[in-house]
């Protein structure tokens, strides 16, 4: 939906409100510059209003606390020019959007004195009670999270003065009852502050995350009591249009991820010749691991990745995201200059995380209960060409979605490898594989990671085809769990994923190649070919744990869908469990379309017998198709 924006002053004459008015109706939302440094940022569909008044463009002493505002949908700043005019938008904004909802609530922020270590709520306690008692219960929480301040709790004052001390009110009581609004008045501590009004950044950003979210619990509570509106939840009360500064590092952080393949610059160059010494040698000599030369230089992507100006954003859930996202990239950025050695191992760890105690035991549990199988002899060999054809019919299916689906499929004689780039799928042309794995991989591949590529690319964000930080437990999860759904996760399959756990764990205690090697082998039955496959990927770098990603993530999933955790909104785009809560909201607040593609084998009955089970708690030694 097209957003108006005016970057010309309006005048706050009758005509000119109208005006906006009508705007805002007819496009939903509305953004105006007012007069005296004033702005308007409003949705047609929320009844409310945040406000904030500027005391002194010159020298405004109070410069953080407009901030709490600027994330909400629906905010009015109100500039230090042409004060009757704003109190008629005001009036006028209210009856408009009063005789819509029947009710509109008007809130004004802003800080008390110096000294002040308590939030003072200025409402009319008898028509607002549950709002009010909401607000008062959130701040308290807030203030229990922030002990060392040693905030008094807050304080409800029942008065018709809820504006700033010394300040005319926005409207008079008469005024707000013709209008068919309610007005609080709220008064923050200005503790993220100085007596300068320069914010202490840190503790502001987590203090102004944790207000707004109470703000929005508050408002929620109006809008379900008080007004005809339809928002089902305080999370959708964001706004909708991501501006331009969020746009911005977006696209710059997705470009400083995909100016290097981290993956491809971090395994050997040399690993056919590392193999061949290895096993020549009765398993004994291992070569020194040679790295591919770096194409960018890694203090000039740290230069543009703190460049970017995180602690102008105000959304908490996008600010959230970004921040993580750069410090993921800060510390791959370090592991590019620090190959085969022990800081690349100690970065790799905080990367991709410990392994927790239950995924340890859930993968001893499953090289235990799971025998290592012989491959059986396929009647039918795959070629290239052969997997092309399985691919081209699968992107075919996704077209039948969304006609705009656009991906292709490259046989090359340059890739020794299958796999997924910018949703692109690359097949080596001497490429060979079992007819019985086809369907499987088929899933793996396309079904989960072409398919999350294309449908994070249709959102406004770029980072959800690239991948917010941590994807790829969630990633190779879902992957897995697709080849359990279309029958083909075999015995051996699911014992290379637990072997790379236990060989990570026995990396984070110390073993070296050999150790490891021998560990798989002798003491858990994995071939010499299997073992040195999961041992040589392990020991990349000097060690690299990524490979515990993709148990990681199966056991993540599992508990996740047996706790009722649903299976499609996962598919939006590349992103981790964890950020559920933060797609959830960005879905609610509509910022995130609707998803184009599903994968083939969603909705078939083997599908939903299947999930049923594991809703009623199959152990992940049971997702094996024989």
């Amino acid at each position: 939906m097209e957003v108006s924006t005016s970057n010309e002053l309006q005048p706050l004459g009758e005509a000119s409100i109208q005006k906006m008015i009508e705007k805002l109706q007819e496009d939903c939302e509305l953004e105006q510059h007012l007069p005296g440094g004033g702005y308007l940022h409003m949705s047609d569909e929320l009844p409310y209003l945040v406000v904030y008044r500027v005391k002194d463009q010159e020298k405004d002493e109070d410069r953080a606390t407009v901030r709490f505002v600027l994330s909400e949908a629906s905010f009015l700043i109100i500039g230090d020019e042409e004060w009757e005019g704003y109190q008629r938008l005001i009036y006028s904004l209210g009856e408009a959007m009063s005789s819509k909802f029947k009710s509109f609530l008007l809130l004004e922020i802003f800080s008390g004195d110096v000294e002040s270590n308590e939030f003072k709520i200025k409402g009319p306690a008898d028509r607002l009670p549950a709002t009010l008692k909401i607000l008062k219960k959130e701040l308290d929480k807030l203030n229990k999270n922030y002990q060392v301040l040693d905030l008094d709790r807050a304080k409800i004052e029942n008065t018709e003065e809820r504006q700033p001390e010394g300040q005319r009110p926005l409207l008079s009581i008469s005024q707000l009852k013709d209008a068919g609004c309610l007005l609080i008045g709220l008064e923050v501590p200005p503790v993220y502050r100085n007596s300068e009004g320069e914010e202490y950044p840190v503790f502001f950003r987590s203090f102004k995350d944790d207000l707004v979210v109470a703000l929005h619990k508050t408002i929620y509570e109006f809008i379900r009591i008080q007004t005809s509106s339809g928002v089902k939840s305080y999370q959708a009360l964001g706004q909708k249009s991501l501006q331009k500064k969020v746009l911005e590092i977006d696209r710059q952080l997705a470009s400083i991820e995909t100016s290097y393949q981290f993956l491809w610059l971090v395994s050997p160059a040399n690993i056919r010749q590392i193999k061949n010494t290895f096993f020549e040698t009765k398993y004994e000599k291992v070569l020194n691991y040679h790295y591919r030369l770096l194409p960018v230089d890694p203090d000039v992507l740290k230069r543009r990745l703190y460049n970017l100006k995180m602690e102008e954003i105000d959304d908490p859930a996008l600010s959230y995201i970004f921040r993580e996202k750069r410090e993921e990239l800060d510390l791959q950025i370090s592991m590019l200059t620090e190959r085969g050695s022990k800081d690349f191992f100690y970065n790799s760890m905080m990367l991709y995380g410990d392994i927790e105690k239950d995924l340890l035991k859930e993968a001893e549990t499953l090289l235990r209960e799971v025998e290592e199988g012989t491959p059986k002899e396929a009647e039918n060999i795959m070629k290239a060409e052969d997997f092309k054809y399985l691919a081209e019919s699968e992107f075919e299916y996704f077209r039948s979605q969304d006609k705009n689906f656009s991906s292709k499929v490259h046989v090359r004689d340059d890739v020794n490898i299958l796999m997924v780039s910018q949703g692109e799928l690359y097949i080596p042309s001497d490429y060979k594989l079992n007819s019985e794995e086809t369907k499987a991989l088929v899933q793996h591949e396309i079904g989960t990671h072409v398919l999350t590529y294309y449908n994070g690319k249709q959102q406004p964000l770029n980072l959800l085809s690239i991948g917010l930080t941590d994807y790829d437990t969630l990633q190779e999860g879902l992957a897995v769990l697709s080849e359990y759904l279309v029958g083909g996760l075999t015995g051996n399959r699911m014992r290379t994923l637990a072997g790379r756990v236990v060989a990570a764990s026995a990396r984070m205690h110390g073993a070296e190649f050999q150790e490891i090697f021998r560990l798989l082998h002798e003491d858990y039955g994995f071939s010499p070919q299997r073992s040195f496959n999961i041992t040589s990927r392990i020991m990349q770098g000097g060690g690299f744990t990524k490979d515990i990603s993709y148990l990681k993530g199966l056991f993540q999933l599992n508990q996740h869908l047996s706790e009722g955790g649903e299976l499609g909104p996962l598919l939006t785009g590349k992103f981790a469990l964890e950020h559920m809560p933060i797609i959830t909201e960005l879905r609610e607040r509509r910022v995130l379309k609707p998803v184009n593609l599903m994968p083939r084998y969603l909705n078939t009955e083997e599908t939903i017998n299947k999930l049923r089970k594991i809703r009623e708690g199959m152990p992940l030694s049971q997702m094996i198709n024989t």
